[in-house]
């Protein structure tokens, strides 16, 4: 098992999640050690942990940037805060909190104004997306969804998720790729697994759009853009070739355009 997924005698307890906590802690790793800035055409792709968790995610850093950001750790800086008038406001409102402030004055003084409040562990950058240079919430969405594809199984419903501006911040549609375990336990009919992709369509939980884009777009921009040959001799190479000519040129961090990678 992965993680906590380490039960002797249940498989659907091992099972369930453990492909998508794996591929998070990679992706997570890549973002914040600035990968996604510092090489804007690599692309990564993970594989057989859905997208539900790549939505979660993104929805985290961005939470996570607003309160975690330089300027807001500064708003909770133990410097900052005026112990003179949290005291004069405690005996004024609290007396009881007040009292206990007396009480225990040495374990308060060393957690708000002592060597416990300032402690930081010897870590010089406080800042933990410096690697990405982020100045506000939204570049987060480009770093995010420019780079990182996940790959989807047909019967996933959480795959909509990707695909729905609405709840993803910024209106961002993540890079979902289709995919089956086609030879797996999992399928019991193998003609059956495009027609289970395409219910979302039915369920009205995708459109018509979102499903070309899952099966086809998003595969083409994975591939055609790090090797532009990729589906040369393909029966899709004029689509693929269609899909890539409408694809905007990204920008490296230097404001340079980003080449291509090598084949």
């Amino acid at each position: 098992g992965y993680g906590l997924r380490v039960s002797p005698s249940n498989f659907v307890y091992n099972h369930i999640g453990h492909f998508a906590a794996a591929n998070e802690a990679v992706c997570k790793a890549l973002f914040l050690g600035g990968v996604t800035r510092r090489f804007p055409q690599l692309k990564f792709a993970f594989l057989e942990g859905g997208v539900g968790w790549a939505c979660q995610l993104y929805a985290d850093l961005i939470e996570h940037w607003e309160k975690r950001n330089l300027n807001a750790l500064d708003e909770v800086n133990p410097d900052r805060l005026d112990v003179s008038l949290l005291r004069q406001l405690s005996e004024a409102y609290a007396p009881g909190m007040a009292e206990a402030l007396r009480e225990r004055e040495a374990a308060f003084d060393t957690v708000v104004k002592g060597r416990g409040a300032t402690d930081v562990g010897g870590v010089s950058n406080l800042d933990d997306f410096s690697a990405c240079e982020i100045s506000q919430a939204q570049d987060i969405k480009e770093l995010f969804t420019r780079n990182f594809y996940f790959g989807c199984e047909a019967d996933d419903r959480m795959n909509a998720w990707a695909f729905n501006p609405r709840s993803n911040a910024f209106g961002a549609r993540l890079g979902a790729l289709f995919g089956s375990d086609i030879g797996h336990f999992d399928v019991l009919d193998m003609d059956r697994v495009l027609p289970e992709a395409y219910e979302l369509v039915e369920d009205e939980l995708m459109t018509r759009d979102d499903f070309r884009a899952f099966v086809c777009d998003n595969p083409i921009h994975f591939w055609g853009q790090a090797n532009p040959d990729f589906f040369k001799g393909t029966a899709v190479e004029a689509t693929a070739a269609s899909v890539l000519a409408d694809t905007p040129v990204s920008l490296s961090h230097t404001g340079q355009a980003a080449q291509p990678l090598s084949k």
